[in-house]
């Protein structure tokens, strides 16, 4: 009898914890209208920059560049010392200028006079960027985010995003490795569509992650906090938790696809393509 028993527990141990993952990974559901705009196009990768950073990342001769060939564009933002909003993808400023340091450690007026790899341009404020962009593509932003951010500077970096892309003419999304910005936008703008950036596993332990924290957030756990209308994930083969997340109907967008991957495939296997250092057409299937 006791053999039943322990099999009972067992089966019920099985299905609660089945029930607790689908909790901690379900995205949104009945959204889908809100992906037509972005859905079954390719975006440029921090602009359509070049391999060499002769026009280098996130500046405004790439998302021009960009825009102009009819490419979406996804790109990065983050707060200088002053609480200017930029568009720089790095933590530091360190690959990018040459300077060494946080760039939130940075005042507005000392990274504005930076040079981008040794070029004559700059990293650009947010405003500067949808100036130059003009409404003519859709944008994923992602809002970058570090472990020791408090829940005030988060606050503040999402509402000063969402208050820049109000004046935006065209199509707008938010995406965001850390589920507590996803959670925020969720809060802050429930219409707007939302995304969960993801690596694998390997890749969060490679940036130094502990085991326990690359799974979770390899996984998607944290979805219960925004729950996402699309992941984000890499170029590594989805897990079961990503491919679970996609049967429950979320967006899939692809990141970020190179020339020497198997691109035709992304796009048929991904509703969105981030792409880096070659020319695949702008649109690849109907959005609807």
């Amino acid at each position: 009898m006791w053999i039943v028993w322990m099999l009972v527990a067992v089966l019920i141990a099985a299905a609660v914890l089945f029930l607790l993952t689908l909790f901690l990974i379900s995205p949104s559901f009945g959204r889908k209208a809100l992906r037509a705009p972005f859905a079954g196009r390719n975006y440029a990768h921090r602009g359509l920059f070049a391999k060499n950073q002769s026009v280098p990342e996130n500046s405004l001769p790439a998302f021009e560049a960009a825009a102009a060939a009819g490419y979406g564009i996804e790109l990065d933002v983050q707060f200088t010392s002053d609480r200017k909003l930029i568009v720089f993808h790095d933590d530091t400023l360190d690959r990018m200028t040459g300077i060494h340091g946080w760039v939130h450690d940075h005042p507005w007026e000392e990274v504005s006079g930076l040079s981008l790899a040794g070029t004559a341009y700059h990293p650009p404020l947010f405003s500067e960027v949808l100036h130059t962009v003009g409404g003519r593509v859709p944008l994923i932003v992602e809002i970058k985010s570090r472990q020791e951010y408090t829940g005030d500077y988060l606050d503040a970096l999402c509402r000063a995003t969402l208050d820049a892309l109000k004046g935006y003419g065209g199509a707008w999304c938010i995406e965001s490795f850390d589920p507590r910005v996803v959670g925020r936008i969720r809060k802050l703008a429930p219409g707007v569509l939302r995304g969960q950036l993801a690596d694998c596993s390997k890749g969060y332990r490679q940036d130094g992650a502990k085991a326990h924290h690359a799974f979770a957030m390899s996984h998607c756990l944290g979805n219960f906090l925004g729950r996402p209308d699309f992941i984000a994930w890499c170029p590594e083969p989805r897990n079961w938790a990503v491919r679970l997340i996609g049967a429950m109907g979320a967006m899939m967008v692809n990141w970020t696809a190179l020339p020497e991957h198997d691109t035709k495939q992304l796009e048929a296997e991904y509703d969105a393509v981030i792409f880096q250092w070659y020319s695949p057409a702008p649109r690849y299937r109907d959005g609807n």
